[in-house]
């Protein structure tokens, strides 16, 4: 049993995946980093860069000599760069020399720092074809350059790169901040390529009127790509799977994890249960759906860095303590279900041991991605408890010692921010209660039949999931627990000494228990708040043809207008309460229209956001349609 766990490179692997280890930085042509998950995933910018490469290296057609690689840390631009390398090197039958010569300026010896800008002369190392390459692996740098500044070296090298004959081949990464620094640096002093620079700006933003980016509106010699613009959860234009999905499934080869159980955690262990389940289709779709939901209601994008970061929070945990720190994922989870044993066996209450149990259920993947708790009910909870005689009770003492923990940061930084936005917009345990829940093939209910029986008792409630094999073994013994509090506190000895205190602890048991089963059951089954809103808005976003947007685009205008009038307050601002009609100050004007905004589709990756146009003419306006408009409309409906 020991030497399967020990030849398993997984869970324990899995914690480098984070963005403040390996997962977090790549260094180019350094094989050693920045690829936890080994391979390339393939993207609609990786497809582009190869044809560019091949076009650039025979001189097929008019091919833009100038590329800009736009966007924050963690999108892949190092490893595009490299990959570019790579092709064109093939292109021009160059055996490897190209990355190797590359290699050596940018993967310096010990001690020497990569130069931000590398030539090389790629056609004598290949075909006879003239082609020399200046690449910029990070434009933010500027160690070979001192006392100069990111944005004035950029436009130096654009300058020099306009004017270069179309066999240079320029190639940069550049992240939005180096970029608006050039553009002011460009305005303030009057000079450098200052028209190019407002082009680039506008092309790499999100404005309604954003222009083709590859090649760049007015320059063709040149091409920028916003990397932090396309989302990695859909799959290619040119087909295969999506990033994210070939990601999750590299952390959950199962020749790269024990055998279930067989890890030094046994069945208890959170992390293995947790690839077990995920590795069923629906589980791995669902998460895959709830994580493009995420990015469908912020206008947000999950980065490579970001992903790589949430495999290994979601499948090896996060340990807060720097006492547990030094722990695999597997020893962890084993200490802790020592710890459990003790109190299962009715030991003396202690923090560690009593919350032993709680803590395992909440580093399952479910848990750990709706990881909010009412973490200031610990010391009104704790009272409570002491006033009723229950503080020897180890379920009542770890749920109150369990929810002042997450008083304390207990996320991982590098995604805290996302993993909040995820709990506040789509929990499952806030959910519309009226929401079915297809929890088997052959069963559905609505989650008013989950919260009903557990409104009633915390048993009655677990014996209605229990039959459908929907939760884990955690969750049952945790649940179990609870229905047993839940049961001492209905009776009369204990209720009598403090009948609200009892009151109020039993409300609060029955709607944690209620909690977690909703999340274990809406992870499973993407049945998260407001799932239908959601799936209809992400409709919306990724139809091609626009049909979906018309429809809203006229709901909009019924909105807005009232028969043939459109009545605008002189009295008020938008959101205020309107005041008596008497007071009131309106102007009525005709109707405005609304209808979809055209949006510049060629040689740009698809905008997160659609526009409506309100009003015609020089009159009209775009307005974004973000998804609470859109919630707003649906409700009004």
């Amino acid at each position: 049993m020991s030497e399967v766990s020990v030849a398993a490179p997984y869970p324990g692997q899995l914690v480098n995946w984070s963005g403040n280890r390996s997962g977090g930085v790549r260094r180019l042509f350094d094989a050693s980093s920045g690829r936890p998950g080994e391979n390339i995933f393939e993207t609609n910018l990786l497809h582009r860069l190869e044809a560019w490469a091949s076009a650039a290296a025979t001189s097929q057609g008019d091919v833009p000599h100038i590329v800009l690689l736009v966007g924050g840390p963690g999108n892949g631009k190092t490893e595009a760069i490299e990959s570019t390398v790579g092709w064109l090197d093939t292109a021009l039958g160059a055996n490897k020399k190209l990355a190797s010569e590359l290699g050596k300026s940018f993967f310096p010896p010990d001690g020497t720092f990569a130069p931000r800008l590398v030539h090389i002369d790629a056609g004598a190392m290949g075909t006879s074809r003239e082609l020399r390459l200046s690449i910029v692996q990070d434009a933010s740098a500027v160690v070979d350059a001192p006392g100069g500044q990111a944005a004035q070296l950029l436009l130096e090298e654009l300058e020099a790169a306009q004017s270069a004959p179309a066999n240079e081949l320029y190639l940069c990464c550049v992240n939005r901040g180096v970029l608006d620094d050039a553009l002011i640096e460009a305005i303030d002093r009057e000079k450098g390529p200052r028209r190019l620079l407002e082009a680039i700006t506008r092309a790499v933003s999100l404005a309604p009127d954003a222009p083709s980016c590859w090649p760049l509106e007015g320059f063709p010699e040149i091409a920028v790509w916003p990397m932090d613009a396309e989302s990695l959860l859909l799959a290619p234009i040119r087909g295969g799977e999506a990033p994210a999905r070939s990601l999750l499934r590299q952390a959950l080869d199962e020749t790269r994890w024990p055998p279930l159980g067989s890890c030094i955690a046994g069945i208890s262990c959170p992390f293995c249960g947790s690839r077990e389940r995920l590795s069923r289709e629906r589980e791995e779709t669902s998460l895959l759906q709830i994580l493009r939901w995420f990015e469908v209601a912020s206008g947000k994008r999950w980065s490579f860095r970001d992903l790589f970061s949430l495999a290994s929070y979601l499948l090896a945990g996060h340990r807060a303590s720097p006492r547990e720190s030094g722990l695999e994922p597997c020893e962890w989870a084993a200490k802790l279900a020592g710890l459990d044993d003790l109190a299962r066996r009715g030991g003396k209450p202690s923090k560690e041991q009593s919350t032993a149990i709680f803590q395992l259920v909440a580093a399952q993947y479910q848990h750990a991605l709706f990881h909010r708790w009412e973490r200031d009910a610990g010391p009104t909870l704790l009272r409570e408890i002491k006033e009723l005689g229950l503080d020897d009770d180890n379920t009542a003492m770890g749920l109150q010692w369990f929810l002042s923990s997450r008083r304390t940061p207990y996320l991982p930084a590098m995604i805290g921010p996302a993993l909040e936005g995820i709990a506040e917009m789509l929990d499952p345990a806030l959910a519309d209660p009226d929401t079915e829940v297809q929890a088997t093939r052959n069963t559905s209910f609505a989650l008013r039949d989950v919260d009903v029986r557990f409104s009633r008792s915390v048993l009655e409630g677990l014996d209605f999931v229990r039959k459908l094999q929907v939760l884990t073994r955690l969750e049952v013994d945790l649940v179990e627990r609870l229905a047993k509090l839940d049961a001492e506190l209905s009776v009369s000895s204990v209720r009598r000494k403090r009948p609200a205190s009892a009151t109020h602890v039993q409300r609060f048991v029955r709607d944690f228990a209620c909690r977690l089963v909703r999340r274990a059951l809406g992870t499973r089954t993407a049945a998260v708040l407001d799932a239908a809103v959601l799936s209809d808005f992400q409709r919306v976003l990724e139809d091609v043809a626009g049909d979906d947007l018309f429809d809203v685009a006229q709901e909009v205008e019924h909105l807005l207008n009232r028969n043939q009038d459109f009545e605008i307050s002189l009295t008020t601002t938008f959101g205020q309460p309107l005041p008596p009609t008497i007071r009131r100050a309106t102007l009525v004007v005709p109707s405005r229209s609304v209808h979809p905004l055209d949006a510049q589709h060629g040689g740009r990756p698809a905008s997160p956001i659609c526009f409506l146009m309100v009003g015609d003419g020089r009159s009209g306006k775009p307005i974004a349609l973000t998804y609470d408009l859109f919630k707003a409309v649906k409700e009004l409906e």
